[in-house]
């Protein structure tokens, strides 16, 4: 395992950034197809347990309510209570996963930067650099010809590997649109990432922005918890009847993949499957709740305005307007497109302009069912970057004594 600054280490074969699903998928490959554990990987995770993105959802999204959870490889999900919330569900199923597989996750760790060291080079040629967020530094020279990189966490320390998995989704990247006024409303304003409980906004009026299904969950369990909510929306809600089936989920995924195959950056969530028409939302729009009100036009001091012209007092406004991919750490490498996506190869996870580099929970692997698939395409891709694509299998190492590996 490397040393700390002033020491000396070998050069890492992997490093996976992120612990959620597609992370902790690639682990479980490349330890399976002969890396070893703490010695050749190690998986960087920002957060402080298991879990990824789902430990911080709201308690009452529970797990019957939550998009379908795919199980990760190796390790059946079982039967949760639908009762309980899903964060609970996914911090204790991926808390054992980890442990079952005695995988080499490092936490917290908040990757800032992955770099070419040096003057950078071309492409294909220098280390990369890894590098955490509390400053802490090792270092290592160069095995092959094409070297590693470097991979910078936000506390200083830093890993020399050969080839990157970034798995780091999009929970850290809450997309806040700009509307004309926004900064001078007086109330309460929050995202999506925010949200604790309904029960805070009992008896206020909250208009709920945004076209996805987490703005139709919101609204619902505002409006059950005693609040009056208002719904804005761009467009008309995009509900549609098609089945959401594995023939559907194949459609959804192929349109993604093409165009980050083409270098575009993905769509919203909504944009690509559409709001499902189920029983529950039907009766929400008898209701009225599950009515847009149609586009904001601007925001007031006491409410906003709607683009029809209607007024609004409003005591709140929740975003729910989605996220964006968390590519930040990736910046160094320049690997974005000019209109703003990542070329991706055909593979769907190889990053065309740095080869070592490998990207998961991105585009069409961003749900559950890709992202598992996705963490094993990457794993793939690695190895054969590596030269080790026929590798034997390893059973996974123990932990060094001493080192912050995830216990639960």
């Amino acid at each position: 395992m490397p040393e700390e600054v002033g020491g000396r280490m070998d050069t890492l074969k992997a490093v996976v950034i992120g612990a959620g699903q597609a992370g902790l998928s690639a682990a479980h490959w490349l330890a399976r197809r002969g890396l070893t554990p703490w010695e050749e990987f190690v998986v960087l995770d920002a957060n402080k347990g298991p879990g990824g993105a789902w430990r911080h959802r709201w308690d009452s999204l529970t797990f019957d309510a939550a998009h379908g959870l795919h199980p990760l490889p190796g390790l059946p999900l079982g039967a949760p209570d639908p009762r309980e919330p899903a964060s609970a569900v996914v911090r204790r199923y991926y808390g054992d996963y980890e442990r079952a597989f005695r995988l080499p996750v490092l936490r917290p760790v908040r990757v800032a930067a992955v770099e070419r060291p040096g003057d950078g080079g071309t492409h294909d040629d220098g280390p990369l650099l890894v590098r955490a967020a509390d400053g802490r530094v090792w270092r290592g020279s160069p095995t092959a010809d094409d070297g590693p990189l470097l991979v910078r966490a936000a506390d200083g320390r830093v890993w020399l590997t050969e080839t990157v998995i970034s798995a780091t989704g999009t929970w850290d990247s809450p997309y806040w649109p700009h509307y004309p006024g926004r900064e001078s409303f007086r109330g309460r304003q929050l995202h999506t990432h925010d949200f604790v409980a309904a029960e805070e906004f009992r008896g206020q009026r909250v208009l709920v922005v945004g076209g996805g299904t987490s703005a139709l969950q919101f609204l619902l369990q505002l409006d059950a918890a005693g609040a009056r909510t208002s719904w804005s929306t761009r467009r008309d809600p995009d509900w549609t009847e098609v089945p959401f089936d594995a023939e559907w989920g194949v459609a959804v995924e192929r349109g993604v993949g093409e165009r980050t195959r083409a270098g575009l950056p993905p769509l919203s969530v909504v944009a690509a499957t559409g709001l499902p028409l189920t029983a529950q939302y039907r009766a929400g729009i008898e209701a009225g709740v599950l009515v847009s009100r149609g586009p904001l036009a601007r925001i007031t001091p006491t409410g906003a305005v709607l683009a029809d012209g209607t007024e609004l007092g409003l005591d709140a406004i929740l975003w729910a307007t989605g996220f964006r991919a968390s590519l930040g750490h990736l910046a160094p490498l320049g690997v974005r497109e000019p209109g703003g996506g990542v070329l991706m190869g055909d593979d769907g996870v190889r990053v065309v302009r740095e080869p070592r580099l490998f990207l998961v929970g991105y585009g069409a692997s961003a749900s559950t069912v890709g992202a598992t698939r996705a963490g094993r395409a990457a794993a793939s891709a690695a190895l054969a970057r590596l030269g080790q694509a026929g590798a034997r299998p390893a059973s996974a190492a123990p932990a060094p004594a001493g080192l912050n590996a995830s216990v639960g």
